[in-house]
């Protein structure tokens, strides 16, 4: 396991490498000036100020030599600095990113919540009313877009209702909508992986030995269904969590909640390319290291996996 952990964590030495460079290709390629961010949009500005921003900002040089620095600097831990506020881009992430994770928690804590009791109960009751409401929720949840969902909990419950506050952070009632948002969609396909697996799980042979030897529904149910079931479900929650990070941008924008998906919108917005460089690669890294996690809690769930 620890020579499998290794491995993994070598991995993201080229998943960096290539995500650092479609970013900075893509954000060099993108219409806008940076330059014009930094020193605003005066049209009285003398050429000699634009080409000095420039040089100060390295956007003179060729853009492999651009690149070859901004890798070496991240190399040493240093994102950049903020072309509008001349802010360190790590302290801008360090601030925002804790702030999406808790909307992601969240919001797998709710999927799963719903998701699981709602998949074993329609396993247990295939074909019956509660299967189908559920099957046809479910689906439903899942096609629908977040950021959609998220104008329509605005209106009915902040709006009609004037339950909860419409947008911004601070207290438990500001990730209410946000979470309901992100978390329905989940649970639409948690609900789905869960039925259908443990559907395939309850008619395995050793299911109805269990049941014959008389032990208790909720023992067969959980400790040798659900159990056996729950690699493709640890499979489906560990990439969905993996999502809601870079998911989270649209409904962070729609809720103004200041995670690192509104910090990278408004970035986008002002060519912004150092925020945007680092809010990337920040979430790309997460997702590689989610998947880890959900490797390692592989072996836990089932000691016959076996790792080369």
């Amino acid at each position: 396991m620890l020579a499998y952990i290794i491995k993994r964590l070598a991995l993201v030495i080229p998943v960096f490498l290539g995500v650092s460079i479609i970013v900075f290709v893509i954000m060099i390629n993108t219409p806008g000036d940076p330059v014009l961010v930094r020193i605003g949009l005066d049209p009285n500005v003398s050429p000699e100020k634009i080409e000095a921003a420039r040089r100060e900002l390295g956007l003179d040089q060729p853009i492999y030599v651009q690149y070859f620095k901004f890798l070496t600097r991240l190399l040493q831990g240093d994102l950049g600095n903020n072309i509008r506020t001349g802010r360190a881009v790590a302290q801008d992430i360090l601030e925002a990113f804790p702030r999406t994770l808790i909307l992601a928690v969240t919001s797998i804590i709710l999927a799963i919540a719903i998701g699981i009791p709602a998949g074993i109960l329609s396993a247990k009751r295939q074909y019956s009313i509660f299967d189908n409401a559920a099957s046809v929720g479910s689906l439903l949840a899942a096609s629908m877009p977040n950021f959609w969902l998220a104008l329509v909990l605005i209106l009915v419950f902040s709006y009609w209702l004037k339950l909860t506050p419409i947008s911004g952070y601070g207290t438990p009632m500001h990730l209410i909508l946000p979470t309901l948002a992100l978390g329905a969609a989940l649970a639409g396909t948690v609900t789905r992986f869960t039925r259908s697996n443990m559907l395939e799980v309850i008619r395995q042979d050793f299911i109805r030995t269990a049941k014959a030897k008389g032990l208790k529904e909720s023992i067969v149910t959980f400790r040798h269904a659900l159990k056996n079931a729950l690699i493709p479900i640890v499979t489906v929650i560990g990439l969905q969590f993996g999502s809601l990070l870079s998911g989270a941008f649209f409904v962070e924008v729609v809720f103004a909640y200041p995670g690192i998906g509104r910090l990278a919108v408004q970035a986008i917005l002002q060519k912004n390319y150092t925020v945007v460089q680092g809010a990337i690669l920040v979430v790309s890294i997460s997702f590689v290291l989610i998947n880890l996690l959900v490797d390692i809690i592989y072996a836990y769930i089932d000691p016959r996996i076996q790792y080369e």
